[in-house]
């Protein structure tokens, strides 16, 4: 089952609003869905973004795919960046090794 983050249309005529959810990628766009973790009114300026970045986080790292649209929004909330910098910071961490004064001494070329 290909589990992906998309919008679900809600609201009036002339007046969408989104809920920002956890659906099977078969289901329809208004369809049957699995969890709601967020909601988006393009219209409403500032406060047009609420969502819960937890359980994002849960459901990005256990595979779920955003669409287009959820990955600019999650852009928008800092959880993309979030998570890149966590994991480089794993990567540097675990990369690091701590380098003696007489290793960078016997590198440099003396000319």
């Amino acid at each position: 089952m290909a589990v992906k983050i998309r919008l679900r249309r809600t609201g009036r005529k002339k007046q969408p609003t989104y809920r920002i959810v956890i659906a099977d990628s078969r289901s329809p766009r208004d369809g049957k869905f699995i969890e709601v973790i967020g909601q988006y009114a393009p219209r409403s300026g500032e406060q047009a973004l609420n969502l819960k970045s937890d359980r994002a986080n849960y459901w990005l790292d256990n595979g779920a795919q955003p669409t287009d649209t959820v990955r600019s929004l999650l852009r928008k909330a800092g959880i993309l960046k979030d998570r890149h910098e966590a994991r480089l910071g794993r990567k540097l961490t675990a990369a690091a090794v701590p380098v003696s004064e007489s290793a960078e001494s016997a590198e440099e070329p003396t000319a």
